[in-house]
Parts: C-alpha cells; sequence; structure tokens
C-alpha cells in the first residue's frame, strides 16, 4: 500500500498526516499565543513547530501511521507566487527534507495553499476537482482570497480573482474576539455567539466586481462596541457583513465563469452561517470543519498524487 507523510506548519498550526490514496489521518495542535495577543512573531512560531513536530508525529504513529513511508510532503510557502515566504514553513520543509534524505524517499513541496485546497476537495467528497477548473474562497486568518484555480499537472495552479483588498476575515474576527474578551484565535466563539443574536445586522460592503475591502466592517464592529451593542449582536454583525461581500463577489465570479463549482477552504469557511448561505446561494461545497482549519492532509493528498505521477510515467 502506498503512503505519503504531509507536514505543514503555519503560522499558527502545526500539523502532520499520512494519506493511502483514499483514507487518512490529520494531527495538529494550535501554537500558543499569550493571552490578548493577535499573533505570534514568526521566530516565536517557528521555535514552537521545531517543539513540537517530533511529538505530533509519535502521535501520528499511534494513530496508525504505516511504517513504510513512500514519500514526504511539505508546504514550504503560503503560496505559489513569486515572493511568497514565512519563516514558519521552515520548520516543516528543514524536518521533512532530511526525514526524506534519511529514508532514501521523495521529498515533494508545495503551498500552504494548494494544501487547503486539496484537503478541501477530499474532504467535500470532490478529489474530482483537482482535476477540473473550479473557483475556491480560500477564508482564513491571513488570506481572503476568491481563486481561479485549474490543474497544474497533479498540482492545482490558483490565480486570485478576487477577495480583500486589505484585511483578511480571519484578521477581522480575531480583533472582533480580542474587542469582547474572548481567546485568540476566536473563530469558533466568535461563530457560537452569533447564534444567539436576534438581529440580522450587517454592512453592505462595497463589492468591485470581484474585489472589496474589510476594514470598514472593523469601524462598524468597534462603534457597536462603543454603543453597547450586545456581544452576540456584534459578532452576527461581522459574520453577515464577511458573508455578503463573499456572497456579491461569488455572484460576480459565476457570471463570468458560469458553471464553475466553487469550493470553500480555510479555517473562516467553517463559520456556520457562512456555509448555510453558500450551500443554499451557490451550491458551494465544503471541507470538513476538521479540514477547514489549518492541516497537513492537503499536502500529503498532493505529495501521493506526485509520487503516482513518476511512477505512472517513469
Amino acid at each position: 500500500m502506498t503512503v505519503t507523510l504531509g507536514i505543514d506548519t503555519s503560522n499558527y498550526t502545526t500539523s502532520v498526516a499520512f494519506f493511502d490514496g483514499t483514507n487518512g489521518r490529520n494531527i495538529g495542535q494550535l501554537l500558543d499565543v499569550p493571552e490578548g495577543s493577535l499573533g505570534l512573531r514568526q521566530s516565536d512560531a517557528l521555535f514552537q513547530h521545531v517543539k513540537r513536530l517530533p511529538n505530533l508525529i509519535e502521535a501520528l504513529k499511534g494513530a496508525g501511521l504505516p511504517t513504510s513511508i513512500q514519500a514526504i510532503g511539505v508546504s514550504t510557502r503560503p503560496r505559489e507566487v513569486e515572493g511568497s515566504y514565512m519563516p514558519c514553513f521552515l520548520a516543516g520543509e528543514s524536518q521533512g527534507r532530511v526525514l526524506a534524505q534519511v529514508i532514501g524517499i521523495p521529498f515533494y513541496p508545495c503551498s500552504h495553499q494548494q494544501g487547503h485546497v486539496a484537503a478541501a476537495a477530499w474532504s467535500a467528497g470532490h478529489m474530482d476537482l483537482l482535476d477540473h477548473p473550479h473557483l475556491a474562497w480560500h477564508l482564513s486568518g491571513g488570506t481572503t482570497e476568491l481563486l481561479y484555480v485549474e490543474p497544474d499537472g497533479v498540482l492545482v495552479h490558483a490565480k486570485q480573482i478576487g477577495g480583500s483588498s486589505d484585511i483578511s476575515a480571519g484578521q477581522l474576527i480575531d480583533r472582533t474576539g480580542k474587542r469582547l474578551g474572548l481567546a485568540f484565535p476566536a473563530g469558533k466563539a466568535v461563530d457560537a455567539l452569533s447564534l444567539k443574536a436576534r438581529k440580522a445586522l450587517y454592512f453592505p460592503v462595497k463589492v468591485q466586481k470581484m474585489k472589496f475591502s474589510l476594514s470598514g466592517i472593523e469601524n462598524q464592529m468597534n462603534a457597536l462596541a462603543e454603543q453597547g451593542e450586545s456581544p452576540a449582536e456584534i459578532c452576527r454583525f461581522v459574520l453577515g457583513s464577511i458573508l455578503y461581500a463573499v456572497d456579491v463577489a461569488t455572484r460576480n465570479a459565476l457570471s463570468e465563469y458560469p458553471g464553475l463549482p466553487v469550493l470553500c477552504a480555510g479555517g473562516v469557511a467553517s463559520n456556520r452561517l457562512l456555509r448555510d448561505t453558500m450551500r443554499r446561494s451557490h451550491g458551494a461545497l465544503f471541507a470538513e470543519a476538521a479540514y477547514s482549519t489549518d492541516n497537513a492532509m492537503g499536502v500529503a493528498i498532493l505529495a501521493f498524487r506526485m509520487l503516482e505521477k513518476e511512477r505512472n510515467h517513469g
């Protein structure tokens, strides 16, 4: 049986996974972020990844990782565009390369974003999307991008066609959480609070074709907090406003690329309001919640595809 190992060391999560062509397992751990902080310095993130990777590999072995690994895949950069770089990915890349060299097996690099797309397609039950053009939202703490995705060999090429021109949806949600005294990252808490809201407040974000700005929502959120609005209503306002922008941009994209499936990936894509509305309005496909957040499963999947291609084409 062919099995590949995937490693992803993103800005806030260390994760490892294995994939056998059909099934797999991912184990991840959030990095420790000081209370009241909105993030980590890259040096601190890198240090935590280096410390945690050996323990996570050991945990993955206990969860069924086969002893025979045929290839290792690692996310080495945020996106597959020139100049895309974050030091935290060096942790996974260095340890992955060493493992591959010692064992004597192929090492396959990819981008964090490519991994997100692959994990979302697999967990949504539509691996076929990796071989056909489609639209994809990458909604996370660092990225809010609408992508036109097309096959690039066994990988995928993602071209940004829309999304936020300033802060990401995840940044907005975390800033909302900080304003309300919620723990970082605040996505799950903001999602849960929003379901208790009695009003469907939102800010009608201006969308130019498929691009928009989210900073205005932050200003409105702060104003609501200063006026004494309840946390539940504030959370519903923020999520509803993000959804408005994403929904309009998706409609505009589908008018330009009619008939293409829409895939949603990234941690913010686990939000229930977003999922319900985008499925109803656009038939959007979503990763399972466990594979919406940062994970190494997509990296392992892409490594499997690259290995199979090499074997089949010599």
